[in-house]
């Protein structure tokens, strides 16, 4: 036993998470795989049956969950109706008018990536199964590109609240962080066009959105209809971003509560532009598949939460994690590269990789503005690439769940375009360390 809790905590949340891989692989259930990977973390950690208990149970009745739960419901309501209302056959199809059949598959979800909601991949998928009406595209394909693309403004787009944290700890002026970082956003987007798309074969739309009811068949025609087929989604974002520069107070009881606003705003815009009766309205909130991602989002909450969650001593698991890395004399350099992406891995989201990492990263730049732009963009690189590669990244658990993939097949595939990331991002944070 002595042997077991004298393995390092870095060994320790590597095995929870390898777990939660393997538990997954075997058992065919996502949420059975996040109880064994929490159980062992928890375990490992030397939590007590009774601080397990209240840890989980704090997370599990905690606002954040709340909210959280109604933003994932929302998000699956509102694509519901939009999908059974048409909207995201002819979506697809004013596209197909303006993109080639490759691209139509990365622009789906970043357009959908514009709108910075937890589960927000699970928005994007349904439009991916349309616009691949021929089904050339397997099931892991459109996995992996759903997921990858959903996520390349993450490293500047203003209303992601990783990027907000990012500017209040640099101290960086909004403008200057999305300059900075706006070349890793093209690195980002280049790599999911080399490694996921560019393979794909030609002619993949097939009829999907074709003499769909509102559906035009001109090019022009298609035109003018773009705008209103988006207005439910933009009306979230329009909403979400006007309550948090207007009303900063709602952010203030809680991170998700202008996002819940702003949705059900969506689904108010789109049930008058194209009402639903009320039998849809029946099958859409009665849907099994509401409560399946709920409690899945829910299980990966509660591993979160025992990352988080005081030690039996009193101390962070993080900080304990930072401290052994330290202690094995790591270099800076490698320290910038490994606490941003184990944070990432570990929390699965941006804010909690930045919030976790990035005040150490900081502290490890140079005095020069050379060395903080260095230390800002290969960190904040490696924290999304951890991210990225997280089984417990909320949009990976729901798109894995939506298409019916497995969590390690998918992970395999997103480490070249992440392998091709990194090295960018290595040679540009390079080439800042020697401006002044």
């Amino acid at each position: 036993m002595n042997i077991l809790f004298s393995v390092p905590y870095l060994g320790r949340i590597l095995a929870s998470l390898l777990g939660i891989l393997v538990f997954q692989k075997l058992t065919k259930s996502l949420s059975a795989a996040l109880l064994a990977g929490s159980l062992i973390l928890a375990l490992w950690t030397g939590q007590s049956l009774s601080s397990m208990r209240g840890i989980a149970f704090g997370r599990l009745f905690s606002l954040d969950t709340l909210f959280l739960v109604l933003v994932v419901a929302g998000v699956i309501w509102l694509s519901s109706l939009m999908s059974e209302a048409g909207m995201m056959k002819d979506l697809v199809a004013s596209l197909r008018s303006r993109l080639s059949p490759k691209n139509i598959f990365a622009v789906l979800p970043a357009i959908v990536g514009l709108l910075p909601m937890p589960a927000g991949a699970l928005f994007s998928a349904p439009l991916l199964d349309d616009a691949d009406g021929g089904k050339a595209l397997t099931q892991m394909q459109k996995t992996r590109i759903n997921y990858w693309f959903r996520h390349v403004w993450e490293f500047w787009w203003p209303l992601y609240p990783g990027v907000l944290l990012a500017v209040d700890l640099s101290g960086l002026p909004i403008w200057k962080l999305a300059c900075l970082m706006m070349p890793l956003f093209f690195a980002a987007s280049g790599a999911g066009y080399c490694f996921l798309l560019r393979k794909l074969p030609h002619g993949t739309h097939g009829q999907a959105g074709r003499g769909q009811p509102g559906t035009a068949q001109t090019g022009g025609e298609q035109g003018k209809a773009f705008f209103p087929l988006v207005l439910p989604t933009a009306t979230v974002i329009a909403v979400y971003g006007l309550l948090l520069a207007a009303v900063p107070a709602l952010g203030h009881i809680n991170k998700y509560l202008p996002m819940v606003i702003g949705i059900a705003c969506g689904i108010a815009v789109l049930q008058a532009m194209r009402p639903a009766p009320a039998s849809v309205w029946k099958k859409v909130l009665s849907s099994r598949r509401t409560l399946s991602l709920v409690v899945i989002v829910v299980l990966a909450r509660i591993y979160g939460a025992f990352i988080e969650a005081k030690l039996p001593g009193g101390s962070l698991l993080m900080e304990n994690l930072r401290a052994e890395l330290d202690a094995f004399g790591i270099p800076v350099l490698l320290l910038i590269v490994i606490i941003p992406f184990v944070s990432g891995l570990t929390t699965g989201i941006t804010v909690g990789y930045i919030g976790a990492s990035f005040p150490l990263v900081l502290s490890l730049a140079g005095p020069d503005t050379g060395g903080l732009f260095a230390a800002i963009a290969l960190g904040y690189s490696c924290g999304f690439i951890g991210m990225m590669m997280s089984p417990i990244h909320v949009c990976l658990i729901v798109t894995n769940e939506y298409y019916k993939t497995n969590l390690f097949e998918s992970l395999a595939g997103i480490a070249r375009p992440a392998l091709f990331l990194f090295a960018c991002a290595a040679i540009y944070s390079f080439g800042w360390s020697f401006f002044p």
